[in-house]
């Protein structure tokens, strides 16, 4: 069985272009429902090792998580670049946007 951490990077590899998933949403598929923090974790310190598509990862309400804003427009360009764009409230529609892995979480074990 693979850790928490190795679900995780799969799970975030595998988010296409154009798409975005949520922290809570990868640790949920990755088998740990609260494990959200440690997504964001993971992203922080694994994302260059690994080629991470850091960029299609956000919180719950749709929101970048990154409150300075040369992170935040970093991310919102690279989103963009993709086809994804934020409303005008710098909200992403999740009911467009998100991504929902065929793959049950289970099968990421």
């Amino acid at each position: 069985m693979k850790g928490f951490s190795e679900r995780a990077i799969i799970i975030i590899k595998n988010i296409p272009q154009g798409k975005v998933m949520t922290y809570g949403q990868i640790a949920r598929y990755a088998g740990s429902p609260r494990g959200a923090r440690q997504v964001v974790r993971i992203l922080h310190s694994m994302s260059k090792k690994h080629q991470l598509p850091w960029h299609r990862v956000i919180n719950s309400k749709g929101e970048i998580g990154f409150q300075d804003q040369e992170q935040f427009n970093q991310q919102k360009n690279s989103l963009e670049s993709e086809g994804v764009f934020l409303n005008h409230k710098s909200k992403i529609d999740l009911d467009f946007y998100q991504y929902h892995p065929g793959v049950p979480p289970e099968e990421y074990e």
